[in-house]
């Protein structure tokens, strides 16, 4: 699998490929890749100092086309020590998501750093994961996932873990945050409660806070999504490298009974 995700066409313009289509309909993208194509547009921003993003947001708009997609991005509040960045995704002149970052001057804390995680179990300790045969390919089989517990395909919490077979952009090496954002929108899709052929929970929005960047090409993605009584949940992610936790993930989620009862594409904007 020599082709990435996107291939460039200059002036802020992309062509999805059809890695990056999510497994409810061949028509619309998982929203891993736009997150990080949002996430690479961001890092692109120069900075007077050494930075990095330390708060995400991607606010999904409606579903992403596999047709061409133009990225912008500027500097919304300058600051010696934090910044905030802002960035949009469009489709057709639609904008279908945009993204807000909050970015921070760097230091030395390792004598204080605590508070992560435990580190997730060995990759070569994890089986690798199936799939429904009636799920499209296009992402998820652009991505290696191995499964570290529970199973994507049943309700309940898991964890897993995931690289990318192709890159982000053609041509181009991914940023370790641009690896981290191609998979974090995967979390309510791998801590599901619900049985998808009943129920929608669709995500609105993904936001990660990151607390180092992560090494190496294997992002671990520990997942649980708790449900509540009015139609509202929220899926939680823990985000780890081979090495420990990296950050946190969220997602708000539209909760609903399907209609029909029947799968139906478009499932979810992920």
């Amino acid at each position: 699998m020599s082709e990435a995700f996107y291939l460039p066409r200059g002036e802020g313009r992309y062509l999805p490929t059809e890695h990056t289509a999510g497994p409810w309909s061949p028509d619309s993208q998982h929203f891993g890749p736009p997150s990080a194509l949002l996430v690479r547009e961001l890092e692109s921003i120069p900075a007077a100092r050494e930075m990095l993003l330390g708060r995400v947001t991607v606010e999904i708009l409606g579903p992403a086309p596999l047709t061409e997609l133009t990225v912008r991005a500027g500097l919304e509040r300058p600051g010696r020590s934090v910044e905030l960045l802002s960035a949009e995704l469009a489709a057709g002149g639609r904008v279908v998501a945009k993204a807000s970052g909050w970015r921070f001057a760097t230091s030395d804390t390792t004598e204080v750093a605590e508070g992560s995680a435990a580190p997730l179990a060995p990759v070569e300790d994890c089986p690798p994961a199936d799939w429904p045969a009636t799920w499209n390919d296009g992402y998820l089989k652009a991505m290696e996932w191995r499964e570290i517990s529970g199973r994507v395909t049943d309700p309940g919490p898991a964890a897993v873990w995931a690289r990318q077979r192709v890159p982000l952009v053609d041509g181009e090496k991914p940023s370790p945050l641009q690896r981290l954002f191609t998979v974090a929108d995967s979390g309510n899709g791998t801590s599901n409660r619900l049985d998808m052929r009943e129920w929608l929970f669709i995500n609105a929005e993904l936001t990660v806070h990151v607390h180092r960047e992560p090494v190496g090409e294997w992002i671990g993605l520990d997942a649980d999504t708790v449900l509540g009584p009015q139609g509202l949940g929220t899926a939680t992610s823990r985000l780890h490298d081979t090495t420990g936790q990296v950050g946190t993930g969220a997602q708000a989620l539209l909760v609903r009974a399907r209609p029909d009862g029947r799968p139906a594409a478009g499932q979810s904007r992920s």
